[in-house]
């Protein structure tokens, strides 16, 4: 089954409204709704929504931070989640963000790796309805049982970058949810995961500006590189993956303070490579692009174009529609 993602909740749809839209968006072809967790709606709120009024999308989450609820808490909310959903659901944890975590939650981020592999492996524990006793370099939990058990196990995916992180994705998750890439980047990140696990599912968030005026696609695209590629996680991602000197310009002007000469520094080119943007039939060719470098689940995460109205409900369908009748 060719599977299509959407992030929800969409900018334009407060939550109560969300159900009007989903009908249009089922009959676009999307089969998963996926959520995202930084300063807008929680986790889980939007998909217990949609779980609710749209029974058959598979549900996940990409992703909830490690550190912000305790382990206890991310256990009850996937298993509260399942117990609403009849059909599959994907906790998808990560480390989030130093910016995230330390400055608007004002935890402590540190040891993001430990963190994630300790979350991961308590979840998975206590969805199975084990009594859980775990000291480790995280956290320490003494006598945790769930109460109620879901009848279907939620699976777990890490949201990773860098080799160590996707081993990790292979080894205690069921798969890896990478974003900010292009598909040829996709070639050098997903054998790190399926070194691990053969049979890993490699779930990718794509950034789509649905126009074709090619000046607002830029201009959105600049600034949203600004505000992600700034941050050391993803700085050091796309080190990783070769393009310091391509961004060294960027970053330097940033670090100056002079953010006008920082968007300004962005190449076209890698606009390019980590956006999609045109007509449905140009957006669904290079989401195809992604599933044949080997990506199983792309999830759109729909930005709408400076200048122009959020995009319409029926347009995101079209794009579905164009993807899913050409495979």
């Amino acid at each position: 089954m060719s599977r299509l993602g959407l992030t929800i909740p969409l900018e334009s749809t407060v939550l109560t409204r969300q159900r009007e839209h989903l009908d249009e968006i089922e009959a676009g072809g999307f089969t998963d709704l996926w959520s995202a967790e930084a300063s807008g709606a929680d986790g889980f709120t939007p998909l217990v929504a949609a779980a609710v009024s749209h029974p058959s999308f598979r549900l996940g989450t990409a992703i909830v931070p490690a550190y912000t609820r305790s382990p206890a808490l991310m256990a009850m909310s996937a298993a509260a989640l399942a117990d609403v959903a009849e059909g599959e659901v994907v906790l998808g944890i990560g480390t989030s963000s130093d910016v995230i975590v330390a400055k608007w939650n004002g935890l402590s981020f540190r040891a993001p790796y430990q963190r994630v592999r300790d979350v991961a492996t308590f979840v998975r524990r206590a969805l199975s309805g084990e009594r859980v006793d775990m000291v480790c370099d995280s956290f320490s939990v003494n006598g945790f049982r769930l109460d109620r058990t879901p009848r279907r196990q939620p699976k777990i995916m890490i949201a990773a970058l860098r080799p160590g992180m996707l081993r990790l994705a292979g080894t205690v998750g069921d798969g890896a949810i990478v974003n900010w890439l292009s598909p040829v980047d996709v070639h050098q990140v997903v054998p790190y995961v399926l070194e691990a696990n053969p049979q890993a599912d490699i779930v990718a968030r794509l950034f789509v500006i649905p126009s074709r005026d090619l000046t607002a696609v830029r201009a959105t695209a600049r600034r949203a590189i600004a505000a992600y590629l700034n941050v050391p996680v993803y700085a050091e991602f796309h080190r990783w993956l070769g393009r310091g000197e391509q961004l060294e310009p960027m970053w330097r002007a940033w670090q100056a303070g002079d953010r006008a000469a920082a968007l300004a520094a962005i190449p076209d080119k890698l606009i390019d490579e980590l956006f999609l943007y045109g007509t449905p039939a140009q957006i669904s060719t290079r989401i195809r692009d992604y599933v044949e470098a080997g990506v199983t689940t792309p999830i759109l995460a729909i930005m709408p174009p400076a200048g122009e109205a959020p995009s319409s409900t029926a347009s995101i369908a079209e794009i579905g529609r164009a993807y899913t009748e050409g495979c």
